[in-house]
């Protein structure tokens, strides 16, 4: 069974720096993607980064290019995204979630979910 489990969110002034982590555990991930969502009050979970585990292909929404970077640390089954530049726009819960094979940017790719970190930015 696969589990997921994020930390590192918190408060943050705008213009600053917070990094998550997903702690993967239950499989070998080689083939998995794994992505990192969020989810802001009364609106859609949406695709934030993705990375291919075997290959380390990276991939990103609009939204966050630039300022955030995901990445893999393959000996611990961990995942990071380190988030720069940050606005207010960026609060939100961030969930990570992992997937078998090549998958979509879509929340309906993904099988499996960690629990969420809260992510603030204040202005």
């Amino acid at each position: 069974q696969v589990q997921l489990v994020e930390s590192g969110g918190g408060l943050v002034q705008a213009g600053g720096s917070l990094r998550l982590s997903c702690a993967a555990s239950g499989r070998t991930f080689v083939r998995y993607t794994v992505g990192w969502f969020r989810q802001a009050p009364g609106k859609e979970r949406e695709f934030v980064a993705g990375i291919t585990w075997r290959t380390g292909i990276t991939y990103y929404d609009d939204s966050v290019k630039g300022r955030f970077t995901i990445s893999r640390d393959n000996a611990k089954n961990m995942i990071y995204l380190q988030m720069d530049s940050l606005r207010p726009e960026d609060t939100a819960v961030y969930y990570c979630a992992a997937e078998q094979g090549a998958t979509d940017r879509t929340r309906y790719g993904y099988s499996y979910w960690g629990q969420g970190t809260q992510v603030t930015v204040s202005s």
